[in-house]
């Protein structure tokens, strides 16, 4: 069998990308086809595999500025030819989706979600907060046509694999299409627990961007009187240094290896932001640590509420403080939370997949 395996773009190690990472082991000698691939961004298991770029990849500054290009990602994802392969395999949170195959060639999407900034999150993306008034008002018309391109390129995927029943009630209401359901890969080998005692402080592990409300984090643990370090980066970094008092520490970018340290050695880690799923809490729980989350989204299939964590009613920091408070008094059973973060493995992933995969005439 000659695979396909399509992916927007190439630039880091996200939760995508851990995917993606995954299914590039199980299928050595499968293709991947991309927009831009950023050589040296992603892990070896990825790079091995012949990987064909678009026009994009030729175009200036775009290993940093690829973003800037979104108006032409519809007329380079299209261009690829896979006239020679049996089967794709797309996971798309972009426009991998909606590639154009012949029709004996069957596509199944890995849809990570519909293309959030152009359906019910731009305000986020290119709201006057982030563009100005001026560029909010040049880039919603675009939006608003990459969504119709969005919706209407939708049945060129033959069948959809969601990666939580959030992100299948977003493909039903946007692309009015049945998907089923496997989570995301977790690394439950890496992240795993060791002999640390848990510190007394909070953590968030996160891109500073507004749409995860870190904001909500600081605010929360300044009223719960709890200690918090944020590793990540991003472009609200500075806002949210003015927001922060001397009881936040901003750590930047940090090593897998930090990272992991830091899930052992915090009290809880704290999403506070509507996730589709959520690699984070799981990398944390793996690690035998406790999550406050807001109750909405992904968290809910991923966060057992008094058992693995904390779930947060409101979006208030009133409440993300309350439920820090109840966390940081409770006492969890570290083995459960462990054994609940197991069942989301990458074996469990490999396996699943595989099975769909596997059966394309059941499509």
């Amino acid at each position: 069998m000659r695979l396909a395996i399509v992916h927007d773009w190439l630039t880091g190690m996200r939760g995508g990308e851990k995917a993606l990472e995954v299914l590039c082991e199980r299928y050595p000698t499968a293709e991947l086809f991309t927009l831009v691939h950023v050589r040296g961004s992603v892990s070896p298991a990825i790079e091995r595999l012949p990987i064909h770029t678009s026009f994009i990849q030729r175009l200036p500054l775009v290993t940093r500025l690829y973003r800037h290009y979104l108006p032409l990602f519809p007329t380079a994802i299209e261009q690829f030819s896979f006239d020679e392969f049996d089967l794709i395999v797309s996971l798309s949170h972009c426009c991998a989706k909606s590639i154009v195959h012949p029709a004996q060639v069957k596509h199944l999407c890995y849809c990570l979600t519909p293309m959030r900034y152009a359906w019910d999150q731009f305000d986020a993306y290119f709201g006057p907060r982030r563009l100005g008034r001026a560029g909010s008002a040049v880039m919603r018309p675009v939006m608003a046509r990459l969504a119709r391109w969005d919706r209407d390129t939708a049945g060129r995927a033959d069948r959809y694999v969601a990666i939580s029943h959030y992100v299948a009630g977003r493909i039903r209401r946007y692309y009015n299409r049945e998907p089923s359901v496997i989570y995301p890969p977790v690394d439950t080998e890496y992240f795993r627990p060791d002999a640390s005692a848990p510190g007394r402080f909070a953590l968030v592990v996160s891109a500073l961007v507004p749409y995860k409300r870190i904001d909500l984090a600081i605010s929360g643990c300044r009223l719960a009187g709890v200690p918090l370090k944020i590793a990540g980066d991003g472009p609200e970094r500075a806002a949210l240094e003015r927001l922060a008092g001397p009881d936040v520490e901003f750590l930047g970018r940090r090593s897998d290896e930090e990272i992991r340290d830091l899930y052992r050695r915090c009290a809880m880690t704290l999403l506070p932001g509507e996730e589709d799923f959520g690699i984070v809490p799981l990398e944390a729980q793996a690690c035998g640590r406790p999550v406050v989350a807001l109750g909405r989204g992904g968290a809910l299939e991923t966060v057992i509420g008094g058992e693995t964590g904390m779930l947060v009613d409101e979006s208030t920091p009133e409440s993300f403080a309350d439920g820090v408070a109840r966390a940081i008094n409770h006492r969890f059973d570290a083995g459960a939370i462990r054994a609940h973060a197991e069942r989301f493995s990458r074996e469990r992933f490999a396996h699943e997949m595989a099975a769909q995969i596997a059966e394309p005439a059941a499509w």
